[in-house]
């Protein structure tokens, strides 16, 4: 745990507890939205062979996740840490490109 406070530059015990809430919520909530919606489509477990319908799944609930993730951070006062986090994540996903440039950035 102490690990992570330094690698995410985390000042206390209170901060941690919330970002791992907003993590389990995040992805609880995503997970919970994308059902409806590949079902919304006619593609359901029980319709579709499990080879599709998990690509799918997961393919769906990726966008979901990375603005859900900003929106509970934002909620539960941890805006910048998570918009940092998105915009490391994006980068590391090779989607960096739809981010705004920074001004102090040398890219």
């Amino acid at each position: 745990m102490a690990n992570f406070r330094q690698r995410w530059h985390i000042t206390s015990n209170w901060q941690m507890l919330v970002i791992l809430i907003v993590f389990a919520v995040t992805g609880s909530t995503a997970a919970y939205i994308s059902k409806p919606i590949l079902a919304l489509f006619g593609i359901t477990k029980d319709t579709t062979s499990g080879w599709v319908y998990y690509p799918l799944y997961i393919i769906l609930i990726l966008p979901f996740y990375q603005v859900l993730l900003v929106a509970y951070g934002f909620i539960f006062g941890q805006f910048k840490f998570f918009w940092a986090f998105e915009k490391k994540m994006l980068r590391g996903m090779g989607l960096g490109f739809l981010l705004p440039k920074e001004k102090n950035s040398r890219d």
